[in-house]
């Protein structure tokens, strides 16, 4: 008779097995079973397929490894195929304005030990900033009336801190648990931008005033550390790299002239202020820019579209970033590494995305488009239509690769098939009342975004729309403008089997 293999030697074989084999393992014997269930092999596999795993804030609660491989491997079957069993759908009415900003303030962690909870704050133009709870479809506080309509807002999940700014320029902090007011700082002007920037020396919050002023202040505090003269405009882009290490500022679609060029600031040295020097800055050598974003998978590569130097066409250019530190200073280098013109047939773009480290996002009226940095087209979609108003681009590391669970169409409970999977996803929001669902599919030189399933919104009698979309790693939320000119929020919160069974299987 053949020697069995011992519990050792069975974790050590076990260790090379992809999910599906290591299921099929469990159903051999009871000592199979018991050695598949170790923890450290499914932490392996959790590690190994979702780089938020590794974070050092990741909530296991009271599951295992295994149950949690399983429930998110669930979860993000859902989010990929959006039947009506896969989520719930919620609609949360309170303002009696128009929302104008949305943003989650619940740290996007994946938990399923039942404490799982998706939350938003909004601003109105009823004066009011409210935090909702998404899977309990309800309104968690709504802060007192405030002086003037509140127009932008951003937070900062991992501090629960909402920062909002009203139409006149007044800044306020709030606790994000309660709606307790904490700070408050006062512009010159109104603001025309907003952004949160989670530096490594502590967070930070940019603020640029209409009046031509970048102002840096702490939170929640909201005291000013620095300010410096940037170009006056209504419409100001404000961004910060991935590497929180720059600040980019440009007047958008200005008629100032091609003297006023965009910036791009050293934040450290906006931090850190000198008394007898301006901040680290360059400008880029482009004028009349549209539209700009930051190349997610990058540490500082930044993706522009401006007009050409005729101001016939429009052109998207990408840049890299670098500071070079020497004793008693900082130098930028600015390399362009990718330029392109857009097509004359192709509507001006509204809104710019970027994904991974080359693929740029356009939304076009009611196209969505991609294109390389060095503008070859990968897709053109028109699932909307009307115009699409907002773009959100979920993305996470790539995965290994690694199978995933998946689950029959038929029925909503889950089967043991498995695929290669990567939860990263696009959505957009249009004027046609849905929200339309792309996922990534990475196994090519680029990565191929594959069209996937509507959510709609409420009736067109009473509604206009959706204006904007957000979504984090169990949820998707739209607001939904109203005919009569409130708006409400719409919440679409995937389900999750949290029973799956860790013992005999």
């Amino acid at each position: 008779m053949a020697p069995q293999l011992g519990p050792h030697e069975l974790l050590h074989v076990f260790s090379f097995l992809e999910p599906r084999d290591l299921l099929s393992a469990a159903q051999v014997n009871k000592v199979w079973n018991e050695v598949s269930r170790t923890k450290d092999l499914w932490r392996q596999l959790c590690l190994r397929r979702w780089s938020s795993c590794k974070a050092s804030q990741m909530v296991l609660g009271t599951q295992t490894w295994k149950q949690y491989y399983l429930c998110r491997s669930e979860l993000e079957f859902r989010m990929e195929f959006g039947r009506p069993v896969d989520f719930t759908c919620k609609a949360m009415a309170g303002h009696t304005g128009s929302i104008d900003e949305l943003a989650y303030i619940s740290t996007d962690e994946c938990r399923f030990d039942g404490r799982e909870k998706s939350v938003v704050c909004t601003v109105s133009s009823d004066c009011t900033v409210r935090a909702w709870d998404l899977h309990e479809g309800m309104e968690i506080w709504s802060s007192p009336q405030q002086p003037a309509a509140l127009v932008n807002l951003v937070a900062y999940p991992q501090l629960q801190l909402v920062v909002t700014v009203d139409k006149q320029g007044l800044i306020k902090s709030w606790k994000a648990e309660n709606g307790c007011e904490l700070a408050s700082f006062c512009l010159p002007m109104h603001s025309s931008a907003l952004e949160a920037c989670d530096h490594p020396e502590g967070p930070f919050l940019l603020a640029a005033c209409a009046g031509g002023n970048l102002h840096t202040l702490t939170v929640p505090q909201l005291h000013e550390v620095s300010k410096v003269p940037v170009a006056a405009s209504v419409a100001v882009s404000l961004l910060c790299s991935p590497d929180r290490q720059w600040a980019f500022v440009s007047a958008e679609n200005s008629d100032l002239g091609p003297e006023v060029f965009p910036q791009v600031f050293y934040t450290q040295s906006l931090l850190h202020p000198s008394e007898d020097k301006p901040p680290v800055s360059t400008t880029l050598p482009i004028w009349l820019t549209s539209r700009s974003c930051w190349a997610p998978g990058e540490a500082a590569r930044l993706i522009v579209m401006h007009k050409n130097d005729s101001g016939t066409q429009l052109v998207v250019t990408t840049y890299e970033l670098e500071a070079k530190k020497s004793r008693d200073r900082v130098n930028i280098l600015v390399q362009q590494i990718a330029s392109f013109l857009l097509p004359d047939t192709m509507m001006p773009p509204h809104l710019v995305k970027g994904h991974g480290s080359q693929v740029i996002l356009l939304g076009s009226e009611s196209k969505l488009v991609l294109f390389t940095m060095h503008g070859l087209q990968l897709a053109a979609f028109q699932d909307h239509q009307r115009p699409i108003t907002a773009l959100w681009v979920v993305s996470t590391m790539p995965a290994a690769h690694v199978t995933g669970l998946r689950l029959k169409e038929s029925t909503s409970t889950p089967h043991l098939t498995f695929h290669f999977k990567d939860p990263s996803r696009v959505i957009t929001s249009s004027f046609d009342l849905s929200l339309r669902v792309y996922v990534w599919n990475k196994e090519n030189e680029f990565p191929i975004l594959k069209s996937c399933y509507h959510l709609l919104g409420g009736s067109h009698r009473w509604a206009s729309g959706f204006t904007h979309v957000e979504s984090d790693s169990m949820s998707i939320v739209g607001v939904e403008a109203r005919s009569s000119g409130t708006g409400l929020l719409r919440s679409y919160c995937f389900r999750v089997q949290h029973s799956w069974n860790d013992g005999t299987d």
